[in-house]
């Protein structure tokens, strides 16, 4: 697990955002908002900061929303995140599958079903997965929350999730 701050309101966010989502009927925005001023109460972090990290948050369970079957099975995460799950360490994925599915249900009262593409770029905080650079095609894999780093091949900055 990596002490990056950033790494950790990540996991806090999605935490406290799933706790939100599992007690209450809130939106996915209003529990989001609720969600960062508990973490902003841990300290440590600007509030911009906090945008910033909530924005990756919610990129990534749209993604999942968007991309995951409706019913998870260990196989469809395993060919979501393109290595096997039980190689992903300390990531509450049981959480972050439910606020998927609740995004899912949002999303779709909505009807917001345009097929959504998200960039990631180098410095950008994100959970485990497998990410295509956009310049080289070369795949890097998070086993855990992770920020993610200039290519490693050709130094570009910008990824796609694969």
């Amino acid at each position: 697990m990596s002490d990056n701050k950033f790494v950790k309101a990540y996991n806090d966010l999605m935490e406290h955002l799933y706790e939100i989502m599992d007690d209450t009927l809130h939106s996915v925005a209003d529990a989001m908002d609720i969600a960062k001023e508990k973490t902003s109460e841990l300290g440590g972090l600007t509030q911009e900061e906090i945008n910033q990290v909530a924005d990756f948050l919610m990129r990534d369970i749209e993604h999942a929303a968007n991309s995951t079957p409706a019913v998870s099975s260990k196989d469809s995460l395993s060919e979501w995140f393109k290595f096997d799950i039980d190689l992903i360490e300390n990531f509450a994925l049981d959480d972050f599958f439910s606020l998927a599915d609740k995004t899912r249900i949002e999303l779709a009262k909505i009807e917001n079903q345009a097929k959504l593409y998200h960039t990631y770029k180098s410095g950008d905080i994100t959970g485990p997965g497998t990410f295509t650079c956009d310049q080289c095609g070369k795949q890097i894999a998070f086993k855990s929350t992770s920020q993610i780093p200039e290519c490693p091949e050709c130094k570009a900055k910008t990824f796609s999730r694969s």
